[in-house]
């Protein structure tokens, strides 16, 4: 059980570590790449009031996340 909890946590840190490189490269891009500014983000600017919402790109990460759980979760039965 605790084996399991173990590469568990292995797997969970090593997917963190990719997520945070792939967010360094995200931001070193700079503008190419258009995550916080997709169709969808609701961005509000009034008199002294800022309101952002991004809903888009918000939808677009669990849409990768979602399909990379699915093909983590494929490869992990096959074996």
């Amino acid at each position: 059980m605790l084996d399991e909890i173990g590469k568990m946590l292995i797997y969970f840190g090593l997917l963190l570590a990719v997520f945070g490189a792939l967010l360094i490269l995200i931001s070193k891009a700079g503008s190419s790449f258009p995550i916080g500014r997709l169709p969808g983000d609701i961005y509000i600017k009034r008199d002294n009031f800022i309101f952002y919402f991004p809903l888009g790109t918000s939808i677009l990460i669990s849409l990768l996340l979602t399909g990379l759980s699915f093909l983590i979760l494929l490869f992990v039965r096959k074996q």
